[in-house]
Formats: structure tokens, C-alpha cells, sequence
């Protein structure tokens, strides 16, 4: 059996969240989706739970955390090319997010990202297993 992964992510204007995402590609299961969620699929057995905060309150005592002034997570995304990473971006931007950092080349491994809306940072990478090293960097 194949597991899955929901990662739940606190949003002020489900709406926005979902226009900001749609135009970045990514569909929603309306299964799993109404005024207080919305289920984005990310790919086989992946998702992100976006849900407004009251709603997400319900699942924790902790405070919820600001994203656009404390990193709760950073969320990683593998992409098949170094374009394909290079154009989410500009899409994201595009869509209304921004770009925290300037895009990392290290060769076999290529990686940029954005913020979204409500501030939660997506990486996205690609590796070329085939230039990889045969054992890992130093720290």
C-alpha cells in the first residue's frame, strides 16, 4: 500500500489560496474541498490541506504560526527540469507571491522557490542523479 502525504497549511483567504495556486497548475480534489479546505493535489498520493485558519485551530492548542514572520516549514518540490523549476517561479510571481532567495546551483542539483500569499515558502528542485556524487558533500 502506497501512503500518502497531506501537509496542512493555515490560509487567511481560501479563495486567494486557490486562485494563487490554480495559476500555478496545481488542481483541487473537490472531494476533500468546501468553505473551510481545500484539497491540492500535488501529485500521486501528495497533497496540501489548505485551510482557513479558524478551521486549522481546531487541530492544535499551539499558536498558529505568522508564515510571513516565522518559518513553520518549508515545503520541498521535486520538478523534472531546471525550467520547470525556473517557471513555477515566474508563475508564482506572476500570481501574486514572491521570491525570498536568489536560485542555488550546485551542479547536479538545482534549486529556487517562492512565497506564497499567506507567506508559507515552497522550494522546488531539481537533481541530476546522474551527475550526483557518489557519496555525500562535507558540512
Amino acid at each position: 500500500m502506497h501512503k500518502q502525504i497531506f501537509v496542512n497549511l493555515p490560509v487567511a483567504d481560501l479563495p486567494r489560496s486557490q486562485a494563487f495556486f490554480g495559476q500555478l497548475g496545481f488542481t483541487f480534489n473537490p472531494q476533500f474541498t468546501n468553505a473551510q479546505a481545500a484539497c491540492m493535489v500535488i501529485g500521486e498520493n501528495i497533497y496540501a490541506m489548505l485551510l482557513v485558519k479558524d478551521f486549522f485551530a481546531g487541530f492544535t492548542d499551539k499558536p498558529i504560526a505568522d508564515a510571513t514572520k516565522t518559518s513553520e516549514v518549508l515545503v520541498c518540490l521535486s520538478c523534472e527540469s531546471r525550467a520547470e523549476v525556473d517557471d513555477l517561479v515566474a508563475r508564482a510571481i506572476a500570481a501574486g507571491g514572491t521570491s525570498p532567495r536568489a536560485p542555488q546551483d550546485h551542479g547536479f542539483m538545482y534549486g529556487h522557490g517562492f512565497q506564497d500569499p499567506d507567506g508559507h515558502i515552497w522550494e522546488l528542485m531539481f537533481m541530476d542523479m546522474t551527475a550526483a556524487p557518489a557519496t555525500p558533500p562535507s558540512p
